[in-house]
């Protein structure tokens, strides 16, 4: 039989956003903040990079439980790159898949600060022993998990999607005093 892409994107989708949905909190202070994080991290978007996450915890053998802290936080990871990137002193973009920018709902300040927590939350999701099943073996979790998220710290950070975001800048500002 062949392989339904789609399909199990779908299903890889569906579980990456009930643990978003189960990530943040929707009523406790600070509400609003609690709000836009929400806002921006279940706007929808096709999972991509969650579900290739969980392929490869699949393709190794491990369980899908079991990769799903990471894949949460890479999806909490690139929701912050597109909430920072849509801000005026950036991109100045309005609109995302379809839906006004956090900046544009609730105000370019509270934009800035749902970045900041949602990068602060990925770590935190990918550090908390109840992030994870129950069978993990707890000999072996803090290790796999401090050099995990010394990974998504080096991908985000000047070798990673802070530089490329400062490559796309300095093209566009190149761009912009050029075409002035």
């Amino acid at each position: 039989t062949g392989f339904d892409f789609n399909a199990y994107m779908g299903e890889k989708a569906a579980a990456v956003n009930r643990a978003l949905d189960a990530s943040i909190p929707a009523d406790e202070p600070p509400a609003a903040l609690h709000e836009a994080m929400r806002y921006a991290l279940l706007a929808g978007g096709k999972r991509v990079r969650p579900a290739l996450c969980l392929a490869a915890c699949a393709v190794v053998g491990g369980r899908e439980a079991w990769a799903m802290p990471a894949a949460a936080a890479v999806e909490m990871v690139h929701t912050m790159s597109l909430v920072h990137a849509d801000l005026p002193c950036m991109d100045d973009d309005d609109l995302r898949r379809g839906k006004p920018t956090c900046h544009v709902v609730y105000g370019e300040p509270i934009a800035v600060l749902t970045g900041d927590a949602l990068l602060s939350l990925s770590f935190h999701h990918m550090a908390r022993f109840d992030s994870y099943p129950p069978d993990i073996d707890a000999d072996k979790h803090p290790a796999r998990v401090v050099r995990a998220i010394g990974e998504l710290a080096r991908c985000i950070g000047s070798e990673g999607l802070v530089a490329g975001q400062v490559i796309n800048s300095s093209f566009s500002i190149r761009f912009l005093i050029r075409a002035n």
